[in-house]
């Protein structure tokens, strides 16, 4: 068995399983290094007796992401304010290297952020069962517990999941759509326009890990969000527009913001219900756009996305 061969073969499926138990990708690519590593360090009769390679690696990855899961949760009860995951940006689903895993992996922000409202042990159960059906005897390995426990907590995560569902994907059209619209009613400054893009429950998180202003608490209702965008485009002038580029997030449309002046750098995703915008999460966290803006990205200005 050629344990470069192997790994090279998986690495798609092990950075997604990884990604949607820790919502970082760095954490993600980390695990699936690692995990290589200690296959690397078997012996041959040890490889050998492997009959699953890709089961065998996915396990690996499961147990060092639950490590990963529970260090962050002890993080974040020092940080006062919402938590997403880290973005998955590019402009287009040509030049992204995970192209295949925002396709087929149901890494939408919105998914990635039910999942977070999940325990450690019932993110990875969830994740392990419901996604990659595992059975519960393989995740009560990685959970170090019994296999009703390991199912209790599949099941307790489906019960979370179920009482607040992403909505479904808009298609592409209607994405754009909001988010060409958004872009103009922002640059106009029009209350009225900004309030009738967005649906009359929705929300705006926004995440900056402590180390820029952002929101300490979820903005919900149409009209407190447009008088909050608003509110930004006073505070910032046309720094927080200047830099503005259409981007995809997480396989999604959402744009780029700031990086210039004072107005902070940004990076907003949006889920889009009824042709109105349901959601916008906004990442200002400078560790996590540091490694989810490309380079490439960082010197584009007024990116349209295709």
């Amino acid at each position: 068995m050629s344990i470069t061969l192997d790994i090279e073969e998986h690495r798609a499926h092990l950075i997604g399983v990884g990604y949607r138990m820790t919502g970082s990708l760095a954490d993600a690519e980390d695990a699936v290094q690692e995990a290589w590593f200690r296959l690397s360090r078997l012996s041959d009769q040890q490889r050998a007796a492997i009959l699953d390679p890709r089961g065998w690696l996915t396990t690996v990855v499961a147990r060092l992401c639950l490590d990963r899961l529970r260090s962050a949760a002890v993080r974040r009860e020092s940080y006062l304010g919402p938590w997403l995951p880290e973005p998955l940006v590019s402009t287009s689903e040509a030049d992204d290297p995970l192209a295949v895993l925002v396709r087929d992996e149901d890494v939408r922000m919105a998914a990635m952020v039910v999942l977070d409202r999940l325990s450690p042990p019932q993110r990875v159960a969830f994740v392990l069962h419901d996604a990659l059906a595992l059975p519960y005897a393989e995740i009560s390995q990685v959970l170090s517990c019994t296999v009703a426990a390991a199912r209790q907590h599949a099941s307790r995560a489906r019960r979370v999941v179920a009482e607040a569902p992403p909505p479904p994907r808009a298609e592409p059209a209607d994405q754009r759509r909001a988010l060409t619209d958004l872009a103009d009613a922002l640059r106009r400054g029009d209350l009225r326009a900004l309030v009738s893009l967005l649906h009359p429950d929705a929300v705006f998180i926004s995440d900056s890990g402590g180390m820029t202003p952002a929101a300490r608490r979820t903005v919900a209702g149409a009209e407190k969000i447009a008088r909050l965008l608003l509110g930004l485009r006073e505070r910032y002038g046309a720094s927080l527009m200047e830099n503005w580029a259409a981007v995809l997030v997480n396989g999604e449309h959402g744009y780029r913001s700031g990086g210039q002046g004072d107005a902070p750098e940004a990076v907003t995703s949006m889920t889009v219900r009824d042709g109105r915008i349901a959601a916008l999460y906004s990442v200002l966290s400078p560790a996590k756009l540091s490694r989810a803006i490309p380079r490439t990205l960082r010197r584009a200005s007024n990116v349209v996305v295709d």
